[in-house]
């Protein structure tokens, strides 16, 4: 829950930038999140899930 979340608030604040920056429109950002809730009823939706917690744990485990 914890992970969706922040990667929620990250998307959002990316399509704020975006939007503000004029390199996207009002319309492609409503596409863009009825794409991503029509892409989370579907049956990849798990794999989508996994594949970015995976990601994650991978960037978190990274050492500088």
């Amino acid at each position: 829950m914890i992970l969706s979340m922040s990667g929620v608030v990250l998307l959002a604040i990316i399509v704020f930038l975006f939007f503000r920056k004029d390199g996207l429109k009002a319309s492609h950002a409503i596409v863009s999140a009825l794409f991503g809730f029509f892409l989370a009823g579907t049956a990849i939706a798990p794999s989508i899930t996994a594949g970015s917690e995976s990601l994650a744990s991978l960037l978190g485990g990274i050492k500088f």
